[in-house]
């Protein structure tokens, strides 16, 4: 268990540092789409690579931060139908929740998602727009968005099977009012 919990704290490490990383990206998505706004209404002009650009930071925000907000237990959760359970019933619940539901989704869109990557990168697809940029860098963040959440769901798994075991005292801090969640 202890070299599962060692795996468990890297990759909790490795998605806390893509996590930050990816706060930079909001800010940038924030000024290529302030800019864009600005060059569209105050100079009468457009750019297609730019629209596309902010879409591209918009995806990668979205899909290299799934690992992160795993991490941070600030997924969509319902907590209402189990404000009532022991912390072990909860970690019970985390623990099925990803053998049945994010594993077998996160795993299927992965999988699916690498071949239309590999044919976009191989062929050098381009967007159909004047002035389009290439298709693959937005295409090959849904596999890496989709590895990261996983392995984000069996550290998290581990930890839990950890508590239950009553290897370790807690599987994290919670985190803006929900249970569990881990802290940096």
């Amino acid at each position: 268990m202890t070299l599962l919990l060692q795996l468990s704290g890297l990759i909790d490490r490795l998605n806390t540092m893509v996590g930050k990383a990816v706060y930079w990206l909001i800010l940038l998505a924030v000024l290529v789409s302030a800019g864009n706004a600005v060059v569209r209404y105050a100079l009468n002009m457009s750019s297609n690579a730019w629209l596309e650009i902010q879409w591209y930071l918009f995806s990668a925000v979205f899909l290299l931060s799934a690992g992160y907000t795993l991490l941070r237990n600030e997924h969509i959760r319902i907590d209402v139908l189990t404000a009532g359970l022991s912390q072990r019933a909860h970690a019970l619940i985390d623990i099925l929740g990803c053998v049945f539901f994010l594993f077998p989704m996160a795993i299927m869109i992965m999988w699916l998602s690498i071949p239309i990557f590999v044919d976009s990168f191989v062929t050098g697809e381009l967007s159909s727009d004047a002035g389009g940029l290439i298709r693959w860098p937005a295409k090959i963040l849904i596999p890496v968005g989709f590895a990261l959440l996983i392995l984000q769901g069996l550290s998290e798994t581990i930890k839990r099977l950890a508590f239950l075991a009553g290897k370790i005292d807690h599987y994290g801090a919670p985190s803006a009012g929900h249970h569990g969640g881990a802290t940096e």
